[in-house]
């Protein structure tokens, strides 16, 4: 049986737009989930990988991974449940793109939500982040 989020990225295969909306909804459903890898699967595994947030930049995908890790933890019940709404994807050439939007997080005992945008390029058939600015409205 084919599930719904393999037969979304099969559907919006040839469509750059649909296909980074595809990584983005893959992000969300591996969160919720609990699976901070699935999560980062949408992130280039690379040094080169950044992530702005609070004022502060973070470096390459081991050490982006083991904020993620230490800030949320890897099950259902640290993690909380993600949305993103108001996403708006610009496609800036064959193998570029920017993503953003707002998210919305509600945890345990709290709820962020804030802006972000993403940089997205995509190398060997696959979109993957390569920046990620995030900025927290609470």
């Amino acid at each position: 049986m084919i599930s719904a989020l393999l037969l979304a990225m099969m559907l919006a295969a040839g469509n750059p737009a649909q296909e980074v909306r595809a990584v983005l909804d893959a992000q969300v459903a591996g969160w919720n989930r609990g699976d901070l890898p699935a999560y980062l699967a949408g992130y280039r595994h690379s040094p080169d990988l950044t992530f702005f947030s609070g004022g502060n930049v973070v470096k390459g995908f081991a050490a982006i991974e083991a904020r993620y890790q230490k800030r949320y933890g890897d099950s259902a019940a640290t993690m909380g449940q993600l949305r993103f709404e108001d996403i708006e994807v610009q496609v800036l050439g064959s193998d570029a793109a920017f993503a953003r939007g707002r998210f919305r997080l509600e945890m345990k005992d709290s709820s962020p939500t804030g802006l972000f945008t993403l940089l997205l390029r995509k190398s060997k058939g696959k979109w993957e982040i390569v920046h990620d600015h995030t900025s927290s409205g609470n």
